[in-house]
Formats: C-alpha cells, sequence, structure tokens
C-alpha cells in the first residue's frame, strides 16, 4: 500500500521544485559581475606567486646576444621565460646564458627596461611589475656566462679562441655583424673570485659585458646574488619560438 504522503516512483516532492530535498534550499549562483573581481583577485596573486618564485617573461632590447636572442633599440624584441628556481638547487655553470641586475657601476647602456619619464606611467609600472604586468624596476641584463668563481678567462689564443684555465672554450653560438672582422679584442687573465662570474655577449663584437664593465672588484665580474635566473624559452614572437642553450 502506497503512503499517501509519498510521492510515487518518478514524482517530484510536493512543493519542491527541481526534485530539491526538503529543507534544502538551491544554492543561488552569482552573477557575472560578483564572480569577475574575484577572478581577477586570484589570477593577479596566481601571476604575483609565479612571477616571484617560479619564473618570469622578461623582453631582450639590445643586439648584445644576437644571434641566440633577438633585441635592438626601438624593434619588438624577443620574449624569453626565465626559471627563477633553477639556482636555488644548482650553481650558474659556464654556457648558461642568464639575466641577472646590473652591479653598482655597471653603465646603462644596456640596461634592459626604460622607466618612462611620465609621473603617471611611472606609477603604472610601479604597481604592474610585480605582477608581471609592467617591466621590472631595476635596471637587468641578459649575458652568457663563461667563467664562474675560481677560474681564469683571458683572450685569446693564437685562433682567437677565449680561454678559461688556460683551454680554449667552443663557442658554435658567437655572431659576428661584421663578417670581415671575425675577431675578439683581447684581454689579459683575470681570476674570477668566488661568488661571481664572467659574463659576455654572444654578439661578441657588439656587447658591453664584463669586458668593460668597472665593478668593486677584478674588472666587470658579476656576484652570484645578482643573478635573477636561467633563460630557458623564447616566448615571443610565436615565428621564434623553442629552447634557449
Amino acid at each position: 500500500m502506497t503512503d499517501p504522503e509519498t510521492p510515487a516512483a518518478g514524482e517530484e516532492h510536493p512543493g519542491h521544485e527541481d526534485g530539491a530535498r526538503p529543507g534544502k534550499r538551491a544554492r543561488k549562483k552569482r552573477s557575472f559581475w560578483v564572480e569577475l573581481p574575484i577572478l581577477l583577485v586570484v589570477a593577479l596573486a596566481l601571476a604575483f606567486v609565479f612571477q616571484h618564485f617560479l619564473g618570469r617573461v622578461y623582453t631582450i632590447p639590445s643586439r648584445s646576444m644576437e644571434a641566440t636572442l633577438h633585441g635592438c633599440e626601438g624593434c619588438y624584441g624577443d620574449k624569453v621565460l626565465v626559471d627563477k628556481i633553477t639556482f636555488d638547487f644548482t650553481s650558474p655553470a659556464q654556457g648558461d646564458v642568464v639575466v641577472f641586475k646590473g652591479p653598482d657601476g655597471w653603465v646603462a647602456n644596456e640596461a634592459s627596461t626604460e622607466r618612462s619619464d611620465n609621473a603617471v606611467l611611472r606609477f603604472l609600472q610601479n604597481v604592474g611589475s610585480p605582477f608581471g604586468l609592467a617591466p621590472p624596476d631595476e635596471q637587468d641584463f641578459v649575458k652568457r656566462i663563461i667563467a664562474t668563481g675560481g677560474q681564469t678567462v683571458q683572450c685569446c689564443d693564437d685562433r682567437n679562441r677565449v680561454l678559461v684555465d688556460g683551454k680554449p672554450l667552443d663557442e658554435p653560438y658567437l655572431h659576428w655583424e661584421n663578417p670581415a672582422r671575425q675577431w675578439q679584442d683581447s684581454f689579459p687573465p683575470v681570476r674570477v673570485p668566488d661568488g661571481y662570474v664572467w659574463v659576455m655577449g654572444d654578439n661578441r663584437n657588439n656587447s658591453c659585458d664584463s669586458r668593460c664593465e668597472p665593478h668593486d672588484g677584478p674588472r666587470g665580474v658579476v656576484p652570484v646574488d645578482n643573478i635573477i635566473g636561467k633563460v630557458r624559452l623564447i616566448v615571443l614572437p610565436p615565428s621564434r619560438w623553442g629552447t634557449v642553450h
């Protein structure tokens, strides 16, 4: 016998729309305009965490790393993804392409970002920088590590190759803008102190790097603590997508 108060199979409970259970209210959907600010806050928080602890996108503004990385004044330079956690577990090594904060005394002619003279734009840059929405506010550089702490670097042997601890480097990445001048300016032996690296550009005759930068130590060595991360990928433009070796 069927209880008169119990709905038959397939019937909805009287007094409750859409088959909702007695005593339970249907959850109200938030409107798009209520959810949008929440989504934006979450997205900015994730971007902040990623930019500060995992990786960051940088723009290459100069030709000093041609043809490995493309950049030039007033053009659309490569945008590269920099891995910020690798050097938390390993030490920078010879051959790594790295982004680093320019040490005190380095000239600003190859700074990777330019701050606007407009006060409003400068404010927006300062606010957007931590979230990756604007360039960072420090003067950052991108170069290749040629020698690390404890090594001695000099140029060059009779075949115009850089020597590290007396052994010539094989540098297939070198770029010569002027085919008639495929040689490097010589410099005497420099011993890189522990905790520092010696860096040079792949566009060897069009790069102001450790060879020409002053510092509070031997020549233009860069403190390891100034290294932001290792360049891993070219992310823009699409025609140049790929890893950086």
